[in-house]
């Protein structure tokens, strides 16, 4: 909503994009909350990132899935679209393709974890493979002077009221998620892949939203 989100997935993009042969580009799910109750929550203009449909979800190679929290859980948004993919389940047209998650949290008691958690059983329903970033981070995982957010499950930040933005280290973290997906995917996939793609390049490509 604040695009707390937004910033880490461009992070994510860069990260990808830095290995060889990886394509990586930019989706936003659709909005669900009328244009009245955003205006009362103050909210800023959606970016022109594309909106994706749950069709365009087979073209990819793999994903990295992101999305703020409610309650400790994705927001309705990106569950209403989760909920959309009934067809895709149907034929399981992304069984067997790696999926990352980050988050965005308004404390640090937000769901952090808890978010990833939960988020996990859409990518088990559909037969996805969760690769979460574990410790590759290294000393930035273990940073106790500054608050950060993220976990070993994915790249994270703290929205608090919406005006505390992702910092040097979060995003350095959300950098290091997409080289370390990427490089899973393109394994996985062979020599040519393409991340989060909405054009048709006959490689491949992994999601970010």
């Amino acid at each position: 909503m604040y695009g707390h989100v937004e910033k880490l997935a461009e992070e994510i993009k860069k990260g990808a994009s830095s290995v060889e042969g990886v394509e990586a580009l930019l989706w936003q799910v659709p909005e669900i909350l009328p244009q009245e109750v955003l205006g009362k929550m103050s909210a800023p203009p959606k970016s022109d990132v594309p909106i994706i449909t749950p069709n365009e979800l087979a073209e990819a190679d793999g994903f990295v899935f992101g999305f703020p929290t409610r309650f400790g859980m994705m927001a309705a948004q990106f569950k209403a679209f989760m909920d959309a993919t009934g067809g895709q389940w149907k034929t399981q047209q992304l069984a067997g393709k790696p999926a990352g998650i980050f988050f965005s949290t308004g404390s640090q008691g937000g769901g952090q974890e808890t978010t990833a958690l939960t988020a996990i059983t859409q990518l088990a329903h559909h037969g996805m493979i969760f690769v979460p970033i574990g410790y590759t981070f290294g000393a930035g995982m273990f940073e106790m002077n500054e608050v950060k957010g993220g976990s070993p499950y994915g790249a994270g930040t703290f929205a608090g009221d919406g005006s505390r933005q992702p910092t040097k280290l979060e995003l350095e973290q959300a950098f290091h998620q997409g080289k370390h997906i990427a490089a899973i995917t393109k394994k996985l996939k062979g020599s040519c892949i393409s991340l989060l793609d909405h054009k048709n390049t006959g490689c491949s490509s992994i999601l970010f939203f």
